[in-house]
């Protein structure tokens, strides 16, 4: 992984990138499926910012022809029914990250959860830091469920070394857009940042807003497209 020498920030995706998807979609996800409904019960109040917010994408979702199952946002059934089916289709949906970080917390707190990483991870955050590299993430999950991830690993806490913290509030991970604004701050330039993801169209949207970046290639990580337009990496080192 060769950085340029005016690289400041390395800003990092999560799944397939430091977080193997297994633990993704097979514990994580899975967990906050189960609990969604009694954490929504339980907090039903604390929970109308992302219900409203779920009423918006749902008039969307009808605007677009699809078919998500009828929304009663004054109903807890219906709003989990809805978010069941967001999450059927892996919708990278701002108020259901939101939910699925305040339930993760809640297991993170418990002990039931504890993330894992790739083995290169935390051995890599310590050289970048000694490197003078500032370490960022950008992940479609919530800032609150980022923060969660890195401060429970079986590698210990690491949420020490993360300067910065960005989700989908800032832009989605598609659109160059959201790599300037996290540029900004960052108080940076474009230039000045590396973006590692597994994800390719992710990667063209970072180049286009002016970053160096990397394709992560991890275990268990699908094809993408256009792979080979890009710089690879299999471990961080």
């Amino acid at each position: 992984m060769q950085l340029g020498p005016h690289i400041q920030v390395i800003l990092l995706d999560i799944e397939g990138t430091t977080t193997p998807i297994d633990f993704v979609y097979q514990v994580l996800f899975p967990y906050a499926r189960k609990r969604l409904p009694s954490y929504l019960m339980q907090h039903w109040d604390e929970a109308q910012a992302d219900v409203a917010l779920l009423q918006i994408e749902y008039t969307a979702d009808m605007q677009q022809g699809l078919q998500p199952p009828v929304l009663d946002s004054s109903q807890p059934e219906s709003v989990i029914a809805y978010l069941h089916w967001l999450m059927e289709q892996d919708r990278k949906s701002t108020p259901l990250k939101s939910l699925q970080g305040k339930v993760w917390e809640e297991g993170y707190a418990s002990g039931e959860l504890k993330s894992q990483m790739f083995a290169d991870v935390s051995p890599a955050f310590a050289a970048w830091r000694e490197q003078g590299k500032r370490i960022a993430i950008f992940s479609s999950g919530s800032v609150l469920a980022q923060k969660l991830l890195f401060t429970h690993t079986e590698q210990g806490d690491l949420s020490g070394f993360i300067s910065g913290w960005f989700d989908t509030n800032i832009g989605a991970k598609r659109e160059a857009e959201s790599y300037r604004h996290i540029a900004a701050a960052l108080d940076c330039e474009p230039r000045e940042v590396a973006f590692i993801s597994d994800v390719t169209a992710e990667l063209e949207a970072a180049q286009q807003a002016g970053m160096q970046t990397f394709l992560s290639l991890r275990t268990g990580n699908p094809p993408q497209p256009y792979a080979e337009a890009f710089a690879q990496l299999t471990q961080f080192h």
